[in-house]
Order: structure tokens, then C-alpha cells, then sequence
């Protein structure tokens, strides 16, 4: 633990690297702290905050005040919110923005936002210049326990989700729990579903703490924090052993070869489905075909299900309003995800609680027939 001259407990893990080793701090108040967070690991640099509108619009100047206080000159990109603004457009206008304010490879984009934002920052520093220093400044829980860390940066196209992108570390990740306080309950509870993910992979007495703590995480305090903490040692656990996804680390997306299907079949329409509910409704499909193929017992595939219903996250297809396509549309956005290697189906399933392993060469047939019977039409 660490504590800065406002005793406020800041929680510090290292991602652990080598040389591009970075620091995720995680406590109150380091969005007013940043600028001195950022001047002592890299001094003279000039930066660009990347945001949206309604995050700018309640912690922009706090983060302005301490970039200025620590003496670093700062432009600033806003964008539009909402999983559509991660796409070609937006991202040309930040690649645009970062150019006309003469920012060199030294200097730093720092994204503060969700993780439309961090995915978004993180590819146009990945590529401009041919790589530019970057920062995580996460405002929502998905983005501070999942998608801040670990490098994996991208866009959307209409073929998928993420099907652009590099892997491009930060330098170091700024997690405020204070600001979740001001976070819609529907997106908390979205981010809540990574958190669960990482103790259905491998650390299945998390899991066990979820289910008898969800609902001091929520509240806030302690909990919140600590939960956020293991969640950020699981991830960067498994990137420091897997940084580019050669193995290991494609148990990161238990869930989410299923989720990202149902999302782009969506449209990425976030009033019907934001990226942590797909995750959820995608964990439970995980589990139900895992029980289809013998390798799980339907009791706990019930206890995943049952757990993410009592936090009020959705579970199964029917749970999305207005119509799903087909069950063969919705395999075509499987084999265009990128777990597909060679047109072979690759899935993570589990054995159990805790106990999640990568499946390749899946028939695409079982599929399809385990879709059709889950299809809401």
C-alpha cells in the first residue's frame, strides 16, 4: 500500500513487463493527482487528453487543473460517447488532432474515459509517429478492471468488434474508484461483469468472495476497491506471462466470443446492449455449451447464471430488447471474430467454476445447433 500527503490508500500493481513494466494505481482521488503521477515518470512532456462529452463534462477540468499544476502543456480531443464512436471516423479525427498540435513521439495522448475511449486513444498513440506514450485514465469499472490494462488497443468495423487494432502498452494506468460514484448504476453493473470473469477463469475463490460481497463492491469502500485490485493482479498476472495473446491470455475472453457476436449483431446500439452485458449474457452461454459438450455440470453453469441475474445483469439472448438475426447470422459474426484462427471455431469453456480452458477446432455445426436452441426467436 501506499499513501499520499491526503492519507488517501492508493493500492499500486505492477504489470510486469521488463523494461515497458508500468504501474496501475488504484485508490481516490488520482485523477486530481495525475499531473504529479505522470511528471515523475516522465519529465518535459507535452500531452493530449482524448475524452468524451459526458465525461469531460464532470472530471476534465480536475484532471486539466493537475496537468497544469504539474507544469504539462495539454491540448484536448473530445469525442461523441457511446460504443459507436469507436469506429474509422472518430479515430481519423484523433490521429488528425494529435498531428495539427505538433505532438512528438515523446509526448504523451492520455485517454480519459471508458473503455471506448482507452481502445480509441490507445490505437491513434499506437500508430502515430509509430507509437506515442499513452496513458489510462479509466471513469468506468469495465475500463478499470478490463480494458485499461494490458495494452489491447483497436477500433469497430461493421464486420466485428475490435477487428482493428494493435497491442500497445500504456505507461501507466490511473484507477480513481472515486469517480465510479458518478458512474449510471446500468454501466457499474456492466463493468462488474469482467470483474466475475476473472474468478470464472482461474481464481474460483474470487468468484466465492463475489457472490458474498457484490454488494458492498457496489456500494463502494473497501470492497470496491479491493475487488478492483485482485482484478487488476489477475489481468496483469496473465499479460506479463502472454502480452500478445500467443497462448494464455485468450482466457481473457471467456464470454466474449459469444458477447461480441450478440453486440454487433446489435449494431452496437447501446440503449439495447452495452459491452459488459454482452460479456455477461456471453459467460452464461459459455457455461450452458459447456455443459452441451460434457465438460461442465449444469449446476454450475445455474450458479454463473444466478449470480449474474442477482446483480440484475442479463443472462440469455431474450434478455436484449428487439429482434436477434438468425442463429446462422449470428455463427457468421463468430467466424469473423478474431478467435477464429484458420476457420476453425477457437471458444473458452470451463470444466467448473474457476476452471476455464481454451477449446479449439469447435465444430461450427454444434454451434449453430446450440444457438438455434438459445435464439429468443
Amino acid at each position: 500500500m501506499m499513501q499520499d500527503a491526503a492519507n488517501m490508500p492508493v493500492t499500486r500493481v505492477e504489470v510486469g513487463l521488463g523494461a515497458r513494466a508500468y504501474d496501475i494505481l488504484i485508490g481516490p482521488g488520482l485523477v486530481a493527482r495525475a499531473g504529479d503521477e505522470i511528471a515523475r515518470r516522465t519529465a518535459g512532456v507535452r500531452c493530449a487528453v482524448v475524452t468524451d462529452k459526458n465525461v469531460a463534462a464532470v472530471h476534465l477540468d480536475a484532471l486539466a487543473d493537475s496537468l497544469a499544476r504539474a507544469g504539462i502543456d495539454q491540448s484536448v480531443i473530445t469525442l461523441d460517447p457511446g460504443e459507436k464512436t469507436k469506429s474509422f471516423g472518430p479515430f481519423e479525427q484523433v490521429v488528425d488532432a494529435l498531428l495539427e498540435a505538433r505532438l512528438e513521439r515523446g509526448d504523451l495522448v492520455i485517454a480519459l474515459g471508458g473503455g471506448v475511449i482507452g481502445d480509441l486513444a490507445g490505437f491513434a498513440a499506437g500508430v502515430v509517429r509509430r507509437g506515442m506514450g499513452f496513458v489510462q485514465v479509466p471513469t468506468s469499472l469495465l475500463a478499470q478492471v478490463d480494458s485499461s490494462v494490458g495494452g489491447k488497443t483497436g477500433i469497430n468495423t461493421a464486420r466485428g468488434k475490435n477487428l482493428v487494432g494493435v497491442f500497445h502498452q500504456p505507461r501507466l494506468v490511473l484507477a480513481d474508484t472515486a469517480v465510479l460514484d458518478t458512474l449510471p448504476a446500468r454501466e457499474f453493473r456492466a463493468g462488474y461483469a469482467e470483474m466475475v470473469k476473472y474468478g470464472l477463469i482461474d481464481r474460483p475463490g474470487f468468484f466465492d468472495w463475489l457472490e458474498e460481497n457484490w454488494r458492498a463492491v457496489f456500494s463502494g469502500g473497501a470492497a470496491r476497491a479491493e475487488a478492483i485490485a485482485e482484478s487488476c493482479r489477475a489481468k496483469a498476472a496473465i499479460v506479463a506471462r502472454d502480452e500478445t495473446e500467443a497462448g494464455e491470455r485468450a482466457l481473457l475472453n471467456l464470454g466474449h466470443t459469444f458477447g461480441h457476436a450478440l453486440e454487433a449483431a446489435t449494431g452496437y446500439d447501446g440503449e439495447r446492449l452495452v459491452h459488459g452485458e454482452g460479456v455477461a449474457i456471453g459467460m452464461t452461454l459459455a457455461h450452458r455449451f459447456s455443459v452441451r459438450l460434457n465438460q461442465c455440470s449444469a449446476d454450475a453453469a445455474a450458479r454463473v447464471e444466478a449470480h449474474l441475474a442477482a446483480v440484475g445483469l442479463p443472462t440469455r439472448m431474450a434478455d436484449i430488447s428487439g429482434q436477434l438475426p438468425d442463429a446462422e447470422t449470428l455463427l457468421a459474426y463468430i467466424m469473423q471474430d478474431k478467435k477464429v484462427s484458420r476457420g476453425a471455431l477457437t471458444f473458452v469453456l470451463t470444466r467448473g467454476i474457476g476452471q476455464s480452458y481454451i477449446a479449439k477446432d469447435v465444430p461450427a455445426a454444434e454451434v449453430l445447433s446450440f444457438l438455434r436452441e438459445n435464439h429468443p426467436g
